[in-house]
């Protein structure tokens, strides 16, 4: 009696971890948090959209509440896109992230020691083509050499004051993320 009831225990104890063991390598597959999606209920892919403010209902978990940020869901197959914003003289940071929304590249006013970001994602064949005939207008620009066909742009200004959201608002607003064919 004793023996059945240990095998019994024993069968249902191994059907428990099977079926937790196939839960927990299903999670990742059925999961609904696609940054790629969660990003184009924002605007239209090629262009940035200004992402809602902290409080507001369907905001962007995780991003910080101190920055204004503006998003972009770039594809490479019409060709390279161009990334150039302005923006005003405080931190900022453009980040490039791939289609599962891990970060791959990405750069700031400090770090680039300039005031305006203007940033070339190519892919390498794309690169390729820049490298044997460099046009003049990309002199310079920063070539980010891209693997895959999509990704994300994340562009980031720092809040200093009250007194220049018109001015943050304007420089995201204004900020291009748009197709660059090569000649």
């Amino acid at each position: 009696m004793i023996g059945k009831l240990a095998m019994w225990l024993a069968g249902v104890a191994m059907m428990a971890g099977i079926v937790h063991i196939a839960t927990v390598f299903g999670v990742p597959r059925y999961a609904v948090n696609d940054p790629w999606e969660e990003i184009a209920r924002f605007g239209p892919d090629g262009a940035f959209s200004i992402l809602p403010p902290v409080g507001t209902e369907g905001r962007l978990p995780g991003l910080d509440p101190a920055m204004a940020q503006a998003t972009c869901r770039f594809v490479l197959d019409k060709g390279p896109v161009r990334i150039k914003a302005t923006p005003p003289d405080v931190y900022w940071s453009l980040s490039l992230y791939d289609r599962r929304g891990l970060h791959v590249w990405g750069f700031d006013n400090r770090g680039a020691g300039q005031k305006a970001a203007d940033v070339l994602v190519a892919d390498e064949v794309q690169v390729a083509q820049l490298r044997e005939n460099p046009p003049e207008e990309f002199e310079d620009v920063v070539i980010v050499d891209w693997k895959g066909r999509e990704g994300i742009a994340l562009f980031q200004i720092f809040r200093q004051q009250p007194s220049m959201e018109a001015e943050i608002g304007k420089a995201l607003k204004d900020a291009e993320c748009r197709s660059a064919p090569l000649g």
